[in-house]
């Protein structure tokens, strides 16, 4: 039996203490995301999934020391389905496992229930969770990274009045927190504008036929139909509005505004569908641009409707943490809470309840297959 020199025992201990100075001087810094990974909003999910991976990926490239350790952004991801039950014990089981940072949920119906137990457990939350439910329950450490329903409905209607001249629209929701808030919001402004709401419909957030929801407004002669919902839904929706020769636009926020629709929904999208899109132009920025490019180059796919926000919201985090010299949610959230951060998605500010203040709204339609702006707001 060769037994190993004490030369070589010594190198083998130095590399190890090396190793273990190494490890000592990293801190682990779990980001969660909770989002669709399965079902008929897996585009949605994984879009938002990317951008979260993007930012980690670039804040470890920046090596941020914090209290004299480099922090080390890892990304843990959960399927939450868009499901209320599910979601719960998505944020149940990150609670449990030591992750203090969550992007997501990305539907309000799962924000809802969900952020009573990342409050709980000391989570800071970043939603992109439209219903204006979600903040009104004041936790602290949750941040809207995007406009809200009131924000979004009311620029769609605005821009139904102004600029379309609807007088008389029908409106249609998916009884989905997120897809009746909006509807309720925009419904509640278009009112207040002086158009006549003639009709309201309810669906599911699973459905494909909605011919005879689309037959009942017809026969009232609207010049806009207004969805709440996801497009999943609303492309074979615009389908059938051609298939029935109804003489009207499709109107909706920001989830219409999705590259899925014409991909899904065809020629019948193109100069029909308009959407509220919470976001900012960003053929019209050169930063914006430069990030689609990169997103592009990383993932073999342009980012969708929410990428480009969560990848914001993670680097605004990785920032705050380096600032404020902490990786405590509680002084991370108070930093985000006092200053400002220049995103790919314009500035973040948020008030008091967790709200995007002045959140960009951009009101979009398609055109040759392809979303093209028209207003902002």
């Amino acid at each position: 039996m060769q037994f190993p020199s004490l030369k070589s025992t010594l190198v083998a201990a130095a590399a190890l203490a090396c190793a273990a100075g190494a490890l000592a001087q990293e801190q682990i810094v779990k980001i969660g995301h909770s989002g669709p990974l399965s079902g008929p909003n897996t585009f949605a999910g994984r879009d938002n999934d990317n951008g979260v991976r993007l930012a980690i990926e670039e804040l470890n490239a920046r090596k941020i020391s914090v209290g004299g350790k480099t922090l080390k952004f890892e990304l843990v991801s959960e399927d939450d389905q868009c499901d209320a039950k599910t979601g719960v014990a998505v944020a149940q089981k990150f609670v449990d496992s030591g992750v203090r940072y969550v992007m997501g949920p990305y539907c309000s119906g799962v924000t809802i229930p969900a952020s009573r137990e990342y409050d709980k457990g000391g989570v800071m939350v970043s939603t992109v969770g439209t219903n204006p439910k979600i903040t009104q329950a004041g936790y602290k450490n949750l941040f809207r990274i995007v406009a809200s329903d009131v924000q979004a409905g009311a620029s769609m209607a605005t821009y139904a009045a102004n600029v379309l001249k609807a007088k008389k629209v029908a409106v249609i929701d998916d009884r989905t927190a997120f897809g009746q808030g909006l509807a309720d919001e925009f419904a509640k402004e278009a009112q207040k504008l002086g158009m006549t709401v003639a009709g309201r419909e309810f669906t599911t957030d699973k459905a494909t036929d909605f011919m005879a929801i689309l037959t009942n407004i017809k026969a009232k002669q609207p010049e806009a139909i207004f969805y709440g919902g996801y497009a999943p839904q609303a492309a074979p929706m615009a389908r059938q509005i051609k298939q029935l020769g109804i003489n009207a636009k499709l109107l909706g926020g920001d989830t219409l505004c999705s590259p899925e629709m014409p991909k899904l929904g065809g020629d019948a999208v193109n100069g029909v569908v308009y959407c509220a899109y919470a976001g900012m132009l960003m053929e019209s920025d050169a930063g914006a641009r430069a990030f689609q490019d990169k997103f592009k180059k990383r993932f073999n796919q342009a980012p969708d409707v929410y990428g480009p926000f969560y990848y914001d919201q993670v680097m605004n985090i990785g920032e705050a943490m380096q600032r404020s010299g902490s990786i405590d949610v509680n002084k991370v959230g108070a930093y985000m809470h006092q200053h400002t951060y220049k995103g790919v998605m314009g500035e973040y500010a948020y008030d008091d309840k967790g709200n995007r203040v002045k959140a960009p709204v951009v009101v979009m339609t398609f055109e040759g297959g392809k979303a093209k702006p028209l207003a902002s707001y």
